[in-house]
């Protein structure tokens, strides 16, 4: 037996879709404008989870130029079929819905094959059934003419596989569990017992996010919702309840006839969330032949017992995340935005250093800044680095930024103000930059700059080390703008280095020698 405390994935680990192969589980993420794309989880227990890679990794792939961080890509799903991997998704951004395929999970991923405009909608799901026939499974706005905001349908058509094209006719087979149901998205088909099981979300993303299932006897043919619909949803537990807006499941079965599903669900703290939506797991059993999730308790479990054998990795999925830059290849963990290109940063300039670079674009734009970032995790946790920099003009700075979107973010630089050298904390909150806090520093060549932010429930603190003393330079900072029922957007903060030259031209940089993320909760 293994335990697992939930979130299985903490932090912004939204639209989870799963799938097993064997023994192995595997599992990915919405990734929105961040890049590199959809992160793949891999397991063999569903307690421990590694990250073996993005499957979106290369610039082509996702094309997201000029869009603000909760476009891109929307809800992925994986599935596996006859030797393939096969991840279908949506960039908004972009283009629409497409596949990638891989043979091995761990890539590489081939380009995308976009479905063009008749695949319609977001969230798209594939469905092979037992004749190895596969179907397209979305969701489209009510080709009668929308009523209202969320007025969608879910629908299905035949996929040509071999060609990646869709065939036939199209036919919504379901609407939504509730009446004047908003935003039936996120799709999935089972086939079990001889029925056509359809699991998806209803309600929207936020408090009133639910998991409903019908079924039927024929794939094209109107289903039939559960007398039990909705049959998962936090929203009658009230706006405080520690774990907020579940929804959004898929099903996967472990070869030994358990079931389970993994969904997205927000940790509030003082009533706001920092992390966006996060992965969680819970059991399923089927009584009457409909699921039922978690039965006798009708909530998320803090903590899942699980009947396997436990199976750890060495880089499995922690609270703790450390990266010295040794090596040629970056930290699958580490996040750009938009593009994670080497116009950005170098790992071969200074031995054992990773250089950002200060170009012109600047982190509150919607563009490509010198970015490289992780996911908050926690509401407690310490963040720290270590930074070559010598700023020679004005507009040159470098340092840490809390990135929830280029409107909300909070930045902590090094920077030259007329002949002296700062460390400045910005607010930069609705799109306006407020200077809350600055101190002047001393520079000297080759020396180390450290950063230290620490966060406890929604405030923060800021350090730096100046000749092996800790100052302390702005405490009782609310992270409260930085969250998404402020910031507004489907995504959780990231905290990561930072470079600028503001809109200059520079050929300046800075060398970070480390970076650390310590989560505590």
């Amino acid at each position: 037996m293994v335990s697992v405390k939930n979130p299985i994935l903490r932090g912004f680990y939204p639209d989870p879709s799963i799938c097993r192969v064997g023994k192995d589980f595997y599992l990915v993420n919405s990734s929105f404008v961040y890049f590199p794309g959809v992160p793949i989880f891999h397991s063999r227990d569903l307690a421990h989870w590694e990250q073996i890679g993005n499957i979106l990794d290369r610039e082509e792939q996702c094309p997201f130029e000029g869009s603000e961080i909760s476009k891109g890509i929307f809800a992925p799903t994986i599935r596996y079929h006859n030797g393939l991997f096969y991840m279908i998704t949506t960039n908004v951004s972009f283009g629409g819905n497409f596949i990638v395929t891989a043979e091995k999970p761990e890539g590489p991923w081939s380009d995308p094959y976009y479905l063009g405009a008749e695949a319609q909608g977001i969230d798209p799901s594939l469905f092979f059934d037992d004749d190895g026939k596969c179907y397209y499974v979305g969701t489209r706005p009510n080709p009668e003419g929308v009523r209202y905001n969320g007025d969608w349908e879910i629908w299905i058509q035949e996929l040509d596989i071999a060609n990646m094209k869709l065939v036939g006719k199209s036919m919504a087979i379901w609407k939504g569990a509730v009446k004047d149901v908003i935003w039936p998205e996120g799709p999935h088909i089972y086939k079990i017992n001889g029925y056509y099981y359809l699991l998806h979300a209803e309600g929207g993303t936020g408090p009133e996010h639910a998991i409903s299932i019908a079924r039927s006897k024929e794939l094209f043919k109107w289903f039939e919702g559960s007398p039990r619909n909705p049959i998962f949803s936090h929203r009658n537990l009230g706006v405080d309840y520690p774990v907020i807006y579940v929804g959004h499941g898929d099903f996967v079965e472990d070869g030994e006839g358990n079931w389970y599903i993994v969904m997205l669900a927000s940790r509030p703290c003082k009533k706001h969330s920092s992390m966006g939506r996060e992965t969680f797991l819970a059991k399923v059993t089927w009584e009457n032949e409909w699921p039922v999730i978690n039965p006798g308790i009708g909530k998320l479990e803090d903590k899942v017992t699980l009947p396997f054998e436990e199976r750890r990795f060495g880089n499995e999925f922690s609270n703790h995340d450390h990266f010295n830059f040794w090596g040629d290849k970056l930290d699958d963990r580490l996040l750009g935005i938009i593009k994670r290109s080497e116009d950005i940063y170098s790992l071969s300039a200074k031995e054992g250093f990773l250089r950002l670079f200060t170009r012109k674009e600047v982190i509150s734009n919607k563009e490509n800044a010198s970015y490289l970032g992780i996911r908050q995790k926690n509401y407690k946790f310490d963040v720290k680095t270590g930074m070559c920099f010598t700023p020679q003009t004005e507009n040159e700075t470098a340092g840490l930024v809390l990135y929830q979107n280029h409107s909300n973010n909070l930045r902590m630089e090094v920077l030259k103000s007329g002949d002296k050298n700062m460390f400045r904390i910005t607010e930069h909150i609705k799109d306006i930059d407020n200077f809350i806090a600055e101190s002047e520093i001393s520079i000297k060549e080759n020396s180390i700059i450290e950063i230290f932010l620490r966060a406890s429930d929604q405030n923060a603190e800021i350090w730096i080390k100046e000749k092996d003393e800790m100052i302390l330079i702005k405490n009782n900072i609310s992270l409260l703008p930085y969250t998404t029922e402020q910031a507004g957007g489907f995504v959780g903060c990231t905290i990561g280095m930072y470079t600028s030259s503001n809109g200059t031209n520079s050929t300046n940089y800075a060398d970070f020698s480390w970076f650390s993320y310590d989560g505590n909760d």
